[in-house]
């Protein structure tokens, strides 16, 4: 019962999260420097989809420039690749 409940809490805080993106309240390079603990384990490739003007092909563009797998977590990613990713974002 207790996994269940914290896997519901992480589920609505993502939730949150994207809503936040998709308002532009919350930066998407931000996020990726500094993830809280309930990112870590949401795949990269969902979250780009929830920032504005990001699509399918966007994302997937993104992370094929900085040789990142779609099913690559955030909190998987090395530091190489968090860094290429956030500063393609910042450009």
């Amino acid at each position: 019962m207790e996994a269940l409940r914290r896997a519901n809490e992480v589920r609505v805080r993502r939730a949150s999260l994207k809503k936040e993106l998709k308002a532009g309240n919350v930066r998407i390079d931000e996020l990726l420097d500094n993830p809280p603990e309930y990112v870590g384990t949401a795949k990269v490739f969902d979250i780009l989809l929830a920032v504005p003007k990001f699509g399918r092909v966007k994302a997937a563009r993104f992370l094929k420039h900085c040789r990142i797998s779609q099913s690559k977590t955030v909190g998987g990613l090395s530091e190489r690749q968090r860094a290429e990713l956030v500063g393609l974002l910042r450009r």
